[in-house]
C-alpha cells in the first residue's frame, strides 16, 4: 500500500470515529423531539478531502449511528423499513452531495465551495427527511401536528420538526467553514507529500 492510500485510511478512520462520537454525544443536546448533528462538520470534511464516496461513507455511519442510537425510535414505530430508507440514505445523500458541491466549486474558490458544501449537507439531510416524512410517515405527523395544536402538517414539519434544528446546523456549519476550509488545507497538504 502506498502513501497517499494509507493517510487516505487513516484520514476516514479518523473521520469515521468523529462522526460516531460526535453522533452520540450529540443525542444529548436536543430541540423539541431531536438531537443536533453535529456531524455534518467531518462530514463535509471528508468529502472535501478524499470526494463524494467518502461523504456518503461518513453520511451512511451518520444514518447507521442515528438507528443505534435510539434517535429515530418514535419513526421506527410507524415504519421500519420506511424508517431505515430514510436515515441511511439522507445521510448518504448529504455526505455525497457535499463531495460533489465542493469538487465543483474548488477551482473556483476554495472558500465558496466549503461554504457552499457546509450548506448543502444539512440542506440535503433536511430535505430528504421532510420527503420521507411525507412518504412514510404523514399519517402519523398529522395526528402529531393536530395534537400539538399547529394550524397545518406543513407548519408543524416546518417549525415543529426541522427549523430550529435545521438553522442550528446551517449556522453551525457556516459559522464554522473557516476551520473546515483550514482542516482540508491541512489535508490536501498532507497529500501531496
Amino acid at each position: 500500500m502506498n502513501l497517499k492510500n494509507t493517510r487516505t485510511l487513516t484520514g476516514m478512520a479518523i473521520l469515521t470515529a468523529i462522526v460516531i462520537v460526535l453522533q452520540f454525544l450529540g443525542s444529548f443536546i436536543r430541540f423539541g423531539p431531536f438531537s443536533i448533528s453535529l456531524v455534518l462538520i467531518p462530514i463535509v470534511v471528508g468529502a472535501a478531502l478524499y470526494g463524494q464516496a467518502a461523504g456518503a461513507w461518513l453520511g451512511f455511519i451518520f444514518g447507521l449511528i442515528v438507528l443505534l442510537s435510539g434517535d429515530a425510535a418514535a419513526f421506527l414505530t410507524i415504519s421500519p423499513i420506511g424508517t431505515i430508507l430514510v436515515v441511511l440514505v439522507k445521510g448518504a445523500l448529504a455526505g455525497f452531495v457535499a463531495g460533489l458541491v465542493f469538487k465543483a466549486l474548488e477551482k473556483v474558490n476554495t472558500y465558496v465551495a466549503v461554504i457552499v458544501a457546509a450548506i448543502a449537507a444539512p440542506v440535503v439531510n433536511t430535505g430528504v427527511f421532510l420527503l420521507g416524512c411525507l412518504v412514510f410517515f404523514m399519517g402519523t405527523i398529522s395526528e402529531w401536528a393536530a395534537g400539538a395544536g399547529f394550524p397545518s402538517v406543513g407548519n408543524y414539519m416546518i417549525f415543529g420538526l426541522v427549523g430550529a434544528n435545521f438553522l442550528f446546523e446551517v449556522l453551525v456549519n457556516v459559522v464554522l467553514s473557516p476551520v473546515i476550509l483550514r482542516l482540508i488545507k491541512i489535508g490536501k497538504k498532507d497529500k501531496k507529500d
